[in-house]
């Protein structure tokens, strides 16, 4: 069953079986294991990121191509929620039709952008993709009338999403385990799903004959080309599902915040924050993609605090204090980042699955 529904692709490592279980069984139940709005939202966040980062290591870890317009496409998908509940009514048909014109919207972008570009060396399409990922950001500062500008996209959820709505006052009394049941918990669950789902469907893909093939051109395209495979129109294809979930993880991050903008959604900060992600956990594995988004984003929310403990604790001692000053987490963020590289060259879920 198992099996099955992996794709065949198991995690063929103990350590690495027992992580990702830990990591589901956590993020199943996050709202009842670690109450408190900053745990339910750092829950949330790592799911939208596994399937984000999921999304990336789909075009680079499978298919070799280096992008830096992943987040446009993610911020497509979540200014496409927040468009259509911001003209339209509050209801679930607003987000299906925002959520689907994303997904299309990104996945013919990157049908353009695949066609004109990708038959050039990896460089130059990385460039093309920064060009054209900078004047989509620049765009959506600028259409202020359309997107909000700077300020960004502040919109309403359904009523049934919302904190206010109340359920199961009668068979639970409103309650379980001390969790009230609202429409915060139904959305946190709608993400779990929805991230879950794509991920799932990605892990699919990849185990399929033509994520195999994917893999063969990431290895020896003159070799692929060669017994007959049409590279360009693979590569292609890759570029297209990829960024269709990347913009289905962007409606699912607008769903979340209930706000879209430029810092949050098309930012280069988070393009490098999904690249630190796939070498952390692993390029090519899918596995990375939890490992190392769960790994980032509690780094992220919780390090900074960490550190100002732990100054707290070495104060009266030399250099120390000032060494684990909570306004220096980045700093330490980039030291654990190297350190993750050099004693896992091929991410976590490389080294553990390697047994060495």
């Amino acid at each position: 069953m198992f099996r099955s529904i992996l794709s065949g692709d198991m995690p063929r490592s103990v350590v690495l079986s027992i992580l990702l279980v830990v990591i589901f069984v956590c993020l199943a139940l996050a709202p009842f294991l670690f109450p408190g709005v900053r745990s339910i939202d750092t829950a949330a966040r790592i799911c939208v990121f596994i399937a984000l980062v999921a999304s990336y290591d789909l075009l680079l870890g499978y298919g070799g191509i280096v992008s830096f317009a992943h987040t446009m496409f993610f911020g497509i998908g979540a200014y496409g929620v927040a468009l259509a509940l911001t003209h339209l009514e509050r209801s679930f048909g607003s987000i299906l039709l925002g959520t689907v014109a994303g997904a299309v919207a990104a996945a013919i972008l990157a049908l353009l952008i695949g066609l004109f570009s990708l038959r050039v060396r990896a460089i130059f399409f990385a460039m093309i993709t920064l060009a054209v990922a900078s004047a989509v950001a620049v765009l959506a500062s600028q259409l202020s009338g359309l997107t909000g500008g700077e300020d960004g996209l502040t919109f309403k959820l359904p009523r049934e999403l919302g904190p206010a709505f109340k359920f199961g006052q009668e068979m639970f009394g409103g309650e379980i385990f001390g969790v009230p049941l609202n429409g915060k918990l139904l959305a946190y669950y709608l993400v779990f799903a929805g991230a879950l789902i794509l991920f799932l469907l990605l892990l699919r893909i990849v185990n399929s004959p033509f994520g195999r093939v994917l893999q063969a051109i990431r290895e020896n395209d003159f070799r692929a080309e060669a017994i007959g495979y049409r590279v360009v129109y693979y590569r292609v294809a890759a570029t297209c599902l990829s960024a269709a979930a990347a913009a289905l993880a962007g409606s699912l991050y607008a769903i979340w915040l209930r706000y879209v903008g430029p810092d949050t959604t098309l930012s280069m900060e988070l393009m490098i924050d999904i690249l630190l992600m796939v070498v952390i956990g692993g390029m090519g594995t899918m596995y990375g993609a939890v490992i190392g988004a769960t790994l980032f984003v509690i780094a992220q929310n919780y390090l900074q605090s960490l550190m100002g403990t732990a100054s707290g604790l070495v104060e009266g001692l030399p250099v120390l204090p000032q060494l684990l000053n909570a306004d220096r987490w980045l700093l330490w963020l980039g030291v654990l980042f190297i350190l993750s590289v050099y004693f896992f060259p091929t991410g976590i879920v490389g080294r553990l699955r390697s047994g060495r």
